[in-house]
């Protein structure tokens, strides 16, 4: 049995739950994978400030990151480029892998998410990523973006009516639900999608599971 940790950068121990039960399902049997959550921060990463927060306490864990593999599991992938610098494993953030997984064969793809203080650097790491040409949009809700989340009725409606203008109107053929704590929603979505849903954390096991094959 080969084991990883998905690192959750908010403080949230029942979203580090969340997101490592999605990335169970994704894994294949021979992958074990435990949460590890970040002691400081903020409980949900809604802007710049708490994004920078988020980095500063991965690259803290760096320390306890001792497994064959890391998924730094929030979509701004905070810390993930610190810890692929100082670990000997594969490292992934949530954000890389999506973007990676939805522009195979040159799809042209979309961001939806609740955050819309952290459109500039979504964009930011897409550009950085080198995808900027296969990039349709970003599409946030203008709701209080804690408020939004704790609905999951009201934000699987938002979402879905988000991806669907992005298909209508900016021409995707596939759709990142771009967030950790989305993902309880991402999974209802794309059952209800004819476009490709991608949903992060599944995104981010698959790359690393690549990654450890090829190892």
């Amino acid at each position: 049995m080969t084991s990883i940790q998905l690192v959750n950068p908010n403080t949230s121990a029942a979203t580090t739950d969340l997101m490592v039960a999605k990335a169970r399902a994704a894994a294949p049997p021979w992958l074990s994978i435990s949460g590890v959550t970040a002691r400081q921060g903020a409980s949900l990463i809604i802007d710049p400030q708490a994004l920078a927060l988020a980095e500063a306490a991965v690259t803290a864990l760096a320390p306890e990151l001792t497994s064959a593999g890391v998924i730094v599991a929030a979509f701004g992938d905070p810390g993930a480029d610190a810890l692929r610098n100082r670990l000997r494993v594969p490292v992934i953030g949530i954000g890389e892998a999506s973007i990676r997984a939805a522009q195979v064969g040159g799809r042209r793809f979309s961001i939806v998410t609740t955050t819309p203080l952290l459109g500039p650097a979504i964009r930011e790491r897409v550009e950085g990523l080198g995808f900027a040409a296969e990039f349709a949009s970003l599409r946030i809700s203008t709701e209080d973006p804690v408020r939004l989340t704790s609905d999951a009725a009201a934000l699987e409606a938002r979402l879905q009516a988000l991806v669907d203008q992005c298909v209508a109107q900016d021409g995707a053929e596939a759709v990142i639900i771009g967030g950790g704590p989305l993902a309880g929603v991402a999974s209802t979505i794309a059952q209800k999608t004819a476009v490709a849903i991608i949903e992060p954390v599944p995104a981010a096991v698959a790359w690393i599971v690549k990654a450890l094959r090829a190892c």
